[in-house]
């Protein structure tokens, strides 16, 4: 999306909130070149791989049969240097609803969806949503048992330059603790993690989305697992570093 931005002269807008996360700030005609990009390029290019193994794959964005659905946020409250800003133009949401109904008809077909943003508001507007959380939300609305999130590191890190510092299980009463060491984007994926946890999901996996098998080398455990409560390779109560035995994917 901000490399398209760039060549249609709408460069990207990153703003801080105050609690210390980032976002893409979505006007308009950022929301039209998301929609390009992700439901018209990446959505696209991943079915066509997809198809290319054999998988029948469909694809949606959110806003096909309303599929992902949420309020859209009246005001949004930004930081600027020590300024407190309030925009309200920004067209952006969280996912509260999932068109289950349309997933299992395609699921029953033998048809993989596919879905990526943008999201439909309640008032019928495309709107920008994060993709970890609208995860999360589909996996709760499915009720999977395990969700993974897949990113460019093994996992959540406690120094990010240091691949061997891998937290490899968070539990919801060791989940502020972890927290500290989660940095921009996988701030929000740990929160992803969380409410996919609150909603049911028995185990949620964020690992590395890069060699042979990224998928089934997370469900094999690899990375890192964020669960309810103890029960996993680690029984303390705060999060466990540990060497990454073997980088690879199987």
């Amino acid at each position: 999306t901000s490399e398209l931005g760039e060549r249609l002269g709408h460069p990207a807008r990153f703003v801080r909130h105050p609690n210390g996360m980032t976002s893409r700030y979505t006007d308009r005609e950022t929301i039209e070149i998301l929609a390009m990009a992700c439901a018209g390029r990446r959505n696209t290019n991943m079915v066509e791989s997809l198809q290319r193994l054999g998988v029948p794959a469909v694809g949606l964005s959110g806003v096909d049969g309303g599929v992902l659905r949420g309020p859209r946020k009246s005001t949004v409250t930004v930081v600027e240097g020590e300024k407190r800003m309030v925009l309200r133009d920004d067209h952006t949401g969280k996912v509260t609803s999932v068109n289950t109904h349309l997933l299992h008809l395609l699921l029953a077909g033998g048809y993989l969806p596919v879905l990526c943003p943008p999201a439909l508001s309640l008032d019928n507007e495309a709107m920008n949503i994060d993709g970890d959380r609208a995860a999360a939300a589909v996996a709760v609305a499915l009720e999977a048992t395990d969700l993974v999130i897949l990113t460019d590191v093994p996992g959540l890190l406690r120094d990010r330059h240091d691949t061997t510092t891998l937290v490899t299980d968070v539990t919801i009463a060791s989940f502020d603790a972890a927290m500290q060491y989660a940095h921009g984007s996988m701030k929000k994926k740990l929160l992803g993690a969380r409410e996919g946890i609150e909603g049911g999901v028995s185990r949620v996996i964020l690992a590395s989305g890069t060699g042979t098998s990224p998928i089934r080398h997370a469900l094999e455990g690899n990375g890192t697992v964020v669960r309810q409560g103890p029960g996993g390779r680690t029984e303390s109560q705060q999060p466990s570093a540990s060497a990454l035995a073997n980088s690879g994917a199987v």
